[in-house]
């Protein structure tokens, strides 16, 4: 469904509880605004959550094009379950909107890929500000809750298949 007709803050399924769970969040300086609204929002769905205050580890960079390196910093030097990573980008004038959005989008799915550890895509890429306003917060809700609570889903899946993969009985049955 496109974003334009869904509030982001309204899960269809239930999150899972995240108590037991740490989470680095990385977020893009450039747009303050909304990045930090985004922010707000991703910090309440965790400790809605359940995921405590200690568990979680905020650090800023200039932009969103520097997100991916961000997120490998997190994954390099902690020990977070997951990383958000958070950020805005508005159309402009110019092809650099393009550029940018390309770039962290492919640095973040490489950097998944090579770390083995879930990234969630708590990026906005809207054709002017109000859009990202909507998206922050506003009428549409909040990207940041949404990043948030697939960050907490991934990290419950990758405990899931990694008890299954140790022969562990989770008590689920498989649905395929």
């Amino acid at each position: 469904m496109a974003s334009n007709l869904k509030n982001l803050s309204v899960f269809d399924r239930p999150v899972p509880s995240a108590s037991e769970m740490s989470f680095g969040i990385v977020v893009a300086e450039w747009n303050y605004a909304i990045t930090s609204a985004l922010l707000e929002g991703a910090v309440a769905t965790l400790r809605a959550a359940g995921c405590p205050e200690e568990k979680i580890s905020v650090k800023w960079v200039p932009g969103t094009f520097e997100l991916a390196m961000g997120a490998q910093y997190f994954a390099e030097y902690t020990n977070v379950d997951a990383v958000i990573v958070l950020g805005c980008v508005i159309q402009g004038d110019t092809r650099h909107f393009d550029f940018i959005c390309q770039g962290v989008t492919m640095g973040v799915q490489q950097m998944q890929l090579s770390w083995n550890m879930p990234i969630a895509f708590g990026v906005l890429t809207t054709d002017d500000r109000q859009q990202a306003l909507d998206r922050a917060g506003g009428k549409l809700g909040n990207k940041g809750d949404e990043a948030a609570a697939t960050a907490i889903k991934m990290v419950a899946l990758q405990r899931e298949m990694e008890m299954e993969d140790n022969g562990e009985n989770t008590g689920r049955a498989v649905v395929n």
